[in-house]
């Protein structure tokens, strides 16, 4: 079976956090390491430009987030790390996506909504300040997606409908122009850590209480010492539950050293005593990365020719022989060559069966299953979402009978479909 392509996007438009290495950073980085998956990581600049106007802003923080990454262990030779705008494919994706995207979709994007909303609160012109690339951003970020055929998109919950709508995006191209997309699904995982701020609530630039990852060590002691806890004094116990410093701890330390820091806690330890210990554990672990990080903050050109060399291979290897296919099928072909002679220039791949999925003129979502040779062998009733159309896909290619999904079978014997869908799963 192929390898599974895995891909997270950084948007530039800030500094690194604690929070940001606990819940993204260092997981996405020890997931690298696996051998049975293709992991894709870059920086989306592009989305950078919807959140700032600020040039330099979004230069600087490209620099800090790519040198955050290779400092906390990234391996660029055994990834693709890359920046968005040096692969220029995207953006023609982005285009050939745009026309086969109804408005109405993105008219339901959390964020557009939002921002209609709050002029409707404000008295103002549903529309106002919304630029496009805020509209298009969903559009964007399916290309980001679709340019590389991804499996998997680890996400927060708030960007799980961003996922839907480029299943949607790419099943709408794959009903109008062939199988060209894998529909990607949405991996969020809920271990992932939410760490707190120095107030307590979520660390957030949004709340102005994050720690910076790459703080020099006095800074970083003194905003340890800022976090904010309650007034029992030494000797009284304290709650781990809901305590900032330990949920810090926690984060950045052994199982056994946070089993001890828990007996620590009901013991009465001292506020001062715990913000050292936290403290000592959070330098130990960040040193020896921010010794790293200002090596390469010290050699931009060094970090740009990483950042070029990614974008190159990939280029070669995915961007532009994905995109001179999809120029084909949607028509913008070199006018010397008859349809039939690109035909007969480009080698036939082995027809395998496969699922579509699409959505009709009533709104719904469906699939159907056809065999090597087109024919369809299953035809499944209608869906309200494209997260439940591919949910009865996933379903039927792990064993379950397709029944309670058919709306009919296409005439097909019920072993034509196993036989093809063992075929399929076989790959």
């Amino acid at each position: 079976m192929a390898q599974q392509r895995i891909l997270t996007g950084i948007t530039p438009s800030g500094t690194p956090h604690l929070g940001n290495y606990a819940g993204a950073i260092r997981p996405a980085v020890e997931a690298s390491r696996q051998s049975d998956a293709e992991s894709f990581y870059f920086l989306s600049d592009y989305h950078a430009l919807i959140k700032t106007g600020n040039p330099e802003r979004v230069r600087r923080s490209t620099l800090e987030i790519a040198a955050t990454w290779l400092a906390a262990g990234l391996r660029p030779e055994r990834v693709w790390f890359y920046r968005q705008s040096d692969v220029p494919e995207i953006p023609e994706l982005t285009w050939l996506l745009t026309c086969v995207t109804g408005k109405g979709l993105l008219n339901r994007a959390h964020a557009y909504k939002a921002a209609v909303d709050k002029n409707a609160l404000d008295g103002a012109d549903p529309d106002a300040g919304v630029t496009m690339g805020l509209f298009m951003y969903p559009l964007l970020m399916a290309a980001d997606i679709l340019m590389f055929n991804a499996h998997r998109v680890p996400v927060g919950r708030d960007q799980v409908q961003h996922l839907e709508m480029a299943r949607d995006i790419a099943a709408s191209f794959n009903h109008r122009y062939g199988e060209h997309f894998v529909l990607p699904e949405a991996a969020v995982d809920e271990a992932v850590a939410t760490l707190p701020g120095l107030d307590g609530r979520k660390m957030s630039k949004s709340y102005d209480n994050t720690i910076p990852l790459f703080a020099p060590a006095a800074a970083l002691k003194k905003l340890v010492f800022s976090i904010v806890t309650d007034s029992k004094a030494p000797g009284e116990p304290k709650e781990t539950e809901g305590s900032p410093l330990f949920q810090l701890y926690r984060a950045f330390a052994a199982p056994g050293e946070t089993q001890a820091m828990r007996a620590r806690f009901e013991e009465g330890i001292a506020w001062g005593e715990a913000k050292e210990i936290l403290f000592d554990k959070l330098e130990s672990v960040i040193a020896p990365m921010r010794a790293r990080y200002e090596e390469l903050i010290a050699e931009p050109e060094r970090i740009e020719q990483v950042l070029k060399s990614g974008a190159e291979r990939l280029r070669a290897k995915y961007a532009t022989p994905s995109i001179a296919k999809l120029r084909e099928a949607v028509g913008l072909r070199r006018l010397d060559r008859t349809l039939a002679e690109t035909a007969q220039t480009q080698p036939k791949a082995q027809a395998r069966p496969q699922f579509k999925q699409y959505r009709e003129a009533d709104g719904l979502f469906y699939f159907k299953f056809v065999d090597g040779d087109g024919r369809a062998l299953l035809q499944s009733r209608g869906f309200a979402s494209p997260r439940e159309a591919g949910q009865a896909v996933a379903a039927i290619k792990d064993g379950a009978d397709f029944a309670p999904w058919a709306d009919s079978a296409e005439g097909a014997a019920r072993d034509d479909i196993a036989r093809a869908l063992d075929a399929l799963c076989a790959e």
